[in-house]
């Protein structure tokens, strides 16, 4: 099946800024797919490549099996909407609408129509006197309407309070499960990427530190808890990913295992939840600089 997106070595480079470095990724179609990292990560770069608005400075990047922006047919798979969820204040709604009809050969009117009715939005109002979450909404219904096979946000739900970002994402997915398509979201809630992701890539330092099925990356993860000279007697193939009070007399460490750990040892075992997965990533990252880990399917090669 056509991976929805497929990077080789990809870079982005602003004069000497590094905004991405040989990232790899092979992410498999129908998948919601959560992006997290730090402010500086890269995560609007990959997601701008993504989208043909920027091209690499090295290494490639295909979505949906072509080349960003490859053409019209292309343009018309991927909904955008990017992390100011722009609209046109001095148009209304309707205005927003009509617009999108124009732009869009496959414009879906009975979709559009029908999410402006369930979410409340009077047709004949201007978008400059909408709320944020009501901007967001109207910038997910025209991404939506396009009937793309992918969707991409970019921090869609950053500025939005919790009930406005709670119905946002319910609506993000009732458009994921009625176009059948996949979606990508980046986000700094954790708590939003853990409710809706079933695929997560974790950028730090303009570079791919984690990525692969959320199910498989928690049961390839737990937490250790021993004296820290039990923990350095881990089997071959554990992989201390980060290490907490070292000095104590007790350690903890988030540990990635292909195979489980022995039964009976001077250690005691418990799952690790999605948040302390990703930060322990984050704070290896920092720790060494930012050398990245094995991707998931580079684990299994």
């Amino acid at each position: 099946m056509t991976p929805v997106l497929e990077a080789v070595r990809l870079g982005k480079r602003y004069g000497r800024h590094h905004a991405l470095t040989d990232c790899d990724l092979n992410v498999p179609p129908g998948r919601v797919i959560g992006l997290v990292g730090p402010n500086g990560a890269g995560k609007s770069t990959l997601l701008q490549l993504a989208c043909g608005l920027i091209a690499p400075s090295s290494g490639t990047i295909r979505v949906l099996g072509a080349t960003p922006a490859a053409g019209p047919a292309h343009l018309a798979k991927v909904g955008f909407v990017a992390q100011d969820t722009p609209v046109y204040a001095e148009l209304s709604v309707a205005d927003h609408l009509r617009m999108g009809a124009r732009l869009n050969p496959g414009w879906d009117r009975a979709l559009a129509q029908r999410r402006l009715a369930r979410i409340g939005l009077d047709p004949r109002q201007k978008a400059g006197r909408l709320s944020g979450g009501q901007r967001a909404q109207l910038a997910l219904t025209i991404a939506a309407a396009k009937r793309p096979e992918l969707l991409i946000f970019d921090e869609p739900a950053a500025a939005l309070d919790p009930l406005a970002r709670h119905a946002f994402l319910d609506h993000l997915m009732e458009s994921v499960t009625e176009l059948g398509a996949a979606a990508i979201l980046s986000s700094h809630a954790l708590p939003d990427v853990e409710r809706v992701c079933d695929y997560l890539i974790v950028l730090a330092g303009s570079r791919v530190h984690l990525a692969g099925d959320v199910s498989q990356l928690l049961a390839s993860h737990v937490r250790v808890t021993g004296r820290r000279s039990d923990l350095a007697a881990l089997p071959a193939g554990a992989d201390v990913i980060t290490l907490t009070d070292p000095s104590g007399l007790k350690s903890t460490a988030v540990v990635r295992a292909d195979r489980a750990l022995p039964a009976g040892g001077p250690w005691t075992v418990t799952d690790v939840g999605l948040e302390e997965l990703v930060l322990a990533y984050l704070g290896r990252a920092d720790q060494t600089g930012t050398q990245p880990v094995p991707t998931a399917a580079e684990a299994h090669r």
